[in-house]
């Protein structure tokens, strides 16, 4: 392997608060695709006791002039280099002026000030102001900001960035100007800009003191009809924060804008968001109910982050999850009170153990603050953002609602305006609670996935029935040893008979109700509840309480017996997927003897007892008759066996099927007729059913299912069904799905996001034929490596969820992955990072496609020139 040069990591340890602080930010933007001229006056102050050089991050700027307190500076009285420009000798107080030139048109890293489509738009978290002009680019240097934009006005009629518009006017020579003040000091990441030709789409929100607020989105004229969904919930997240939280919005005017090349799902820039156009547009022609639920929380999120995240922000990048596992864990809370809390609660489990649990056990572990990193780009992680947000709700779960709240209005009394640190926020809970969470804190800064078993021993006699837990967390690089956590189990106990029995544990008075939060800190501890009637089953973690490995220890009987009668609706989906992956591991592990594979009656019995739960959502059943994934499943093996997982998982879809026809085809039939624009989350639950269904019966090949599959297609009025229907054909296979497919190309190519799906169904379908008509596709005029969705959606899914395909024996998988990769590298080191990451679990397979990965990512960091964040990942991944 070349020997590359090294890039040096950002250690925690070496954090140092900024020599200079700015007061006061003017920015001037002389707009031009190709040449943009940035004239930037910083109001600057040293803010230590010994003089120090004033160092200003920068990256492919062209540098024209440099000036102090107005006189201009020769180039030998300062250094400038690819990263930085260095002032050695200046006053304790000046301003600086300097003058530089950027290609926008050029910029395909999407980072800094780039054009989409003929739109000028930044993206500036973490490291973009940067490539826009010489500045302190770090989270802690907050300033209040006056921009002014120049453009030309046909081009670029709308002119915009943070907080209030105070001028406006014409040039001359076809040119016009803006100038916006924003009031509330912010970090250089929180800058935004948008210039360009866009429709709006405006509405009203009176706040509940009573102050109007302007809302906006603005989007491509085509487009615009698409975005009332997001506008709506939009004022659902204001009145919600208001309610829930007690915080009001702080400007006058609130702007989303919606732009198809980001390399992220939005951004959270102070008063003037941008958004993927994936994030923001819904109509129920071109947008799934998923997208439709994905679209409303998104917005949610992002307004969200107007207080935690941008009012109190980050003192550095390594506190990330300060802003992001909060405010997902607040998203999560407004979904839930939305639609389904158990629904909700079940979906954001499912992406944690799919996503995070793998990222945990791999080589890219990383506690949810980790202590040093190579290229920040690279930590905007499943650990930061949704692990981040099972360590807040545990929090909420140990203190309570009321005290959680009185944690977070303290939080906000204390640090509104400032950069502080997770400790700042953990000090706030446990000051407005009066709990101690010192030993909490290790949450923050130990990596892996924690292992909770436990045991359980019945005196019938005495009534009393004892649990056992032991914890314990694998080790993960750096940290070969652990430390016990501080973990919340919520539970309660259902006897044999079914009924949920009143909890007293040893020592206590009386019983406390049918369920309770214990608290676990010690290797191994015992809890004994007295007074137990009968036998019983522990529901243990309720809800999922904690985000860890749980094995009960339970039996089959105890599995159906939490099915049929555990109140918490979390724990009886639990119990079936517990139930499903035990006996789908049973068969991969009875195919790879070589014996055929089997399907005994315990599944289709328990999705029996289910489907006949005439008291449940249809959403609730549509989610427990989902088998576990195969990422979930792959989690469960010490060696990935490629195809047999494949072949388990395809015999049980097939198998119940046709075990369970009957109950598919009533259920198919008794869901037909539904309102196709209704996004009502009853209607949104009986659809999914019904497609669940469907796709139940063409997996067992159930006579006439194509037929109803083509039917479906044909006749949908909505995305939701006609995806689902194209999806059943295309994983039956056929000319009828190859006939689908060119249909709906042809009907849908001049919808983007629409087009994204057609590849993305594409990439994850599983036959012989994957990688070649992945391949096929890259040549395919709807496909382009400069827009991250398009690369998403065909070679990401094709990457991450096509199991059989990337994973080919003969290596040609992943060789196509990393000859996109290093493609991409040149144009946006970001999302080819990204890609890279599908290699990380390389270990965890056969010795032949060890071998294989292994060489991919060895030829990946032997290429010259190689980005910092492609590096970060290749070499982590084989270290």
């Amino acid at each position: 392997m070349v020997e590359a040069k090294q890039p040096q990591p950002v250690h925690l340890s070496d954090y140092r608060p900024p020599a200079w602080r700015v007061e006061q930010v003017e920015l001037c933007f002389a707009l031009d695709p190709e040449q943009t001229r940035v004239t930037s006056r910083l109001s600057l102050a040293r803010t230590t006791a010994e003089p120090e050089p004033l160092v200003l991050d920068g990256r492919e700027l062209e540098l024209e002039s440099v000036a102090v307190d107005g006189r201009r500076l020769e180039p030998g009285a300062y250094e400038v280099d690819e990263r930085h420009l260095t002032l050695c000798e200046v006053p304790e107080r000046f301003v600086l002026e300097t003058v530089s030139v950027i290609d926008p048109r050029a910029n395909t890293s999407l980072m800094g000030l780039y054009v989409s489509n003929g739109v000028f738009c930044t993206q500036c978290e973490a490291e973009g102001f940067r490539r826009i002009t010489w500045f302190l680019d770090r989270p802690d240097v907050m300033a209040r900001y006056r921009v002014r934009i120049e453009a030309d006005k046909a081009a670029c009629p709308l002119l915009l960035s943070n907080g209030n518009p105070v001028e406006q006017g014409d040039l001359g020579g076809g040119r016009h100007f803006a100038v916006w003040d924003d009031p509330f000091p912010k970090p250089a990441y929180l800058f935004a800009l948008v210039a360009g030709d866009l429709a709006t789409l405006e509405d009203r929100f009176t706040t509940r003191s009573g102050r109007e607020v302007t809302l906006r989105i603005h989007a491509d004229e085509g487009h615009i009809g698409q975005c009332r969904h997001a506008l709506e919930s939009l004022k659902k997240s204001m009145r919600w924060d208001e309610d829930v939280y007690g915080l009001e919005y702080d400007l006058d005017l609130f702007q989303i804008v919606a732009v198809s090349d980001f390399n992220f799902g939005a951004m959270e820039n102070k008063g003037l968001n941008i958004f993927n156009t994936s994030a923001a547009l819904a109509d129920p022609e071109t947008a799934t109910d998923a997208d439709f639920m994905q679209v409303e929380r998104i917005i949610a999120h992002e307004y969200f982050h107007n207080w935690t995240g941008n009012r109190v922000t980050c003192r550095d990048w390594f506190q990330l999850t300060l802003k992001e596992g909060l405010t997902v864990f607040r998203d999560q809370q407004f979904a839930a009170d939305m639609h389904s809390p158990a629904l909700k609660r079940i979906g954001d489990v499912v992406l944690l153990r799919d996503a995070q649990f793998a990222e945990d056990a791999g080589p890219l572990a990383h506690p949810i603050r980790p202590d040093s990193y190579v290229e920040i780009n690279n930590f905007y992680t499943r650990t930061v953002y949704e692990k981040g947000a099972e360590i807040i709700r545990m929090i909420h779960t140990l203190l309570g609602p009321e005290q959680f709240r009185r944690g977070i209005d303290l939080y906000f009394r204390r640090h509104d305006g400032q950069a502080v640190t997770c400790e700042d926020f953990l000090a706030a809970m446990a000051d407005a609670s009066g709990r101690d969470l010192a030993h909490f804190a290790r949450w923050y800064s130990q990596a892996g996935t924690p292992a909770l078993e436990v045991r359980r021993s019945y005196d019938a006699g005495s009534g009393r029935l004892t649990l056992e837990f032991r914890q314990s967390t694998p080790p993960t690089r750096g940290q070969p040893e652990k430390l016990p956590l501080h973990i919340p189990v919520s539970m309660g106990l259902v006897g044999k008979s079914g009924r949920a029995l009143e909890l007293q544990l040893e020592g206590e008075n009386e019983p406390r109700g049918t369920s309770r939060v214990l608290e676990l800190k010690e290797p191994v501890e015992r809890f004994t509840f007295v007074g137990v009637e009968e036998e019983a089953v522990p529901s243990l973690l309720r809800g999922f309480s904690a985000p860890v490995r749980l094995d009960a220890g339970y039996s089959r009987e105890d599995l159906a017996l939490l099915l049929a009668h555990d109140e918490d609706a979390f724990s009886r989906w639990e119990a079936g997927q517990t139930l499903a992956v035990r006996l789908m591991l049973q068969e991969i592990a009875a195919i790879g003897a070589g014996r055929e594979p089997s399907l005994d009656d315990a599944l289709p019995e328990a999705f029996r007892v289910l489907l006949g739960d005439r008291e449940a959502e249809p959403a609730f059943l549509a989610r427990a008759v989902s088998l576990p994934g195969r990422s979930y499943l792959a989690q469960q093996l010490d060696t990935i066996p490629v195809e047999a997982l494949q072949r388990t998982l395809r015999f049980f879809q097939a198998g119940l099927g046709r075990r369970l026809a009957d109950l598919w085809q009533g259920i198919f039939e008794a869901h037909a007729g539904l309102d196709p624009a209704s996004i009502e989350t009853s209607v949104m639950g009986r659809r999914a059913l019904r497609n669940i269904s469907l796709a139940y019966l063409v997996w067992g090949d159930v006579p006439g299912s194509e037929a109803l599959a083509l039917e479906q297609y044909r006749q949908a009025g909505n995305m939701t069904d006609r995806l689902a229907a194209l999806r059943a054909l295309a994983e039956g296979g056929g000319a009828a799905a190859e006939a689908a497919l060119a249909d709906f190309y042809e009907k849908w190519k001049h919808e983007d996001l629409v087009v994204n799906k057609w590849l993305a169904l594409q990439a994850s379908m599983e036959d012989a034929r994957a990688l070649e008509r992945v391949r096929a596709l890259t040549a395919h005029p709807a496909f382009s490596l400069a827009n991250p969705n398009r690369v998403r959606a065909l070679v990401g899914v094709f990457a991450n969820m096509n199991l059989t395909g990337f994973h080919r024996a003969d290596g040609a998988g992943y060789e196509f992955l990393a000859d996109r990769v290093l493609e991409l590298d040149r144009l946006n080191s970001q999302v080819a990072a990204r890609l890279l990451t599908a290699f990380g679990r390389w270990r965890r397979f056969d010795a032949a496609r060890q071998s294989a990965m292994r060489g991919q990512l060895e030829r990946v960091l032997a290429v010259p020139g190689l980005s910092r964040d492609c590096y970060e990942i290749a070499s982590k991944s084989v270290a």
